[in-house]
């Protein structure tokens, strides 16, 4: 089996567990997913199977849209609701407060990494060490918040949307947010809603997937990432010098393109340069 589905990752898994199960339900051992997402949250986890394993690379930049409950009055050692309770004070905020302080954290910002996360420093996950009750300098990194939107604010709770780039923490932005606000915050929820081109409405319940008697009919093509580029038809000749790795000329403009074969299967992720094709990855079965 080959394709992506693109699951509703519930709450209480990590992203791993979810490609676990799956290896199962798809019977093959090749299986990744598109951006890891906490346990705690819910939402767009997009899985690849078989050949498509081979476009993981070309996802890891996707942008990312998630929809986040951010309460405020406390701190956590998990900047999120599930951690340990560091700090409390009292809440006395006005709506607009909140959206005052938002046009702050959009751009590009610069994002201390949590340590309850899967980085590594020397060689070791930050999330290990911090179980052990250590802690580590951690270097800024630059990350972009493309769009940043409240939802509603209850005078507890505020509900946010967040459009943005790879490496965002939303735990950590939950808490930037509480702690210039001055009363503190954590993540009470989250909620990815699109990852790259894929969107929650295109989603499978993780248990759908798993009672599945043919989950063969979830999986989305291997050029589904790729949708946004323009697609091209190659000859008989131009596909046999594709299937043999060999460039050929093709009176195109300069760019990336989709390659099919004359039968429709989709051969390659393709870049076009002075009229010469060659591949950037091939997605044909070599066997």
């Amino acid at each position: 089996m080959n394709g992506i589905v693109i699951v509703d990752k519930p709450q209480g898994w990590t992203s791993q567990d979810v490609t676990a199960r799956l290896r199962r339900v798809f019977s093959t051992r090749r299986i990744g997913h598109g951006g890891t997402l906490d346990p705690m949250a819910t939402g767009v986890l997009p899985v690849f199977v078989g050949r498509a394993t081979r476009a993981v690379e070309f996802f890891e930049h996707a942008e990312k849209i998630y929809e986040a409950t951010l309460r405020f009055g406390c701190r956590t050692d998990t900047q999120d609701i599930t951690g340990t309770v560091l700090e409390e004070r009292p809440v006395r905020l006005a709506e607009q407060d909140i959206l005052d302080i938002l046009p702050e954290f959009r751009g590009e910002i610069m994002q201390v990494p949590p340590m309850y996360s899967a980085l590594k420093v020397n060689g070791q996950k930050l999330c290990d060490l911090a179980r052990k009750g250590k802690e580590v300098e951690r270097q800024p990194r630059p990350i972009t918040i493309h769009e940043l939107e409240l939802l509603c604010f209850d005078g507890r709770e505020a509900k946010l949307r967040v459009r943005c780039s790879k490496g965002t923490y939303i735990r950590t932005l939950c808490e930037d947010i509480g702690e210039k606000l001055g009363c503190l915050g954590c993540m009470a929820a989250l909620r990815r809603t699109q990852a790259g081109e894929y969107t929650i409405e295109q989603s499978v319940p993780l248990q759908t997937l798993l009672d599945a008697e043919h989950p063969e009919e979830y999986l989305m093509g291997l050029d589904t990432p790729f949708r946004n580029y323009p697609a091209v038809t190659l000859t008989e000749n131009q596909e046999k010098r594709c299937r043999n790795g060999n460039s050929f000329s093709l009176p195109l403009a300069d760019g990336q393109y989709r390659a099919y074969a004359q039968g429709g299967e989709f051969l390659m992720l393709a870049q076009v340069s002075d009229g010469k094709m060659e591949t950037i990855k091939s997605f044909f079965d070599v066997e």
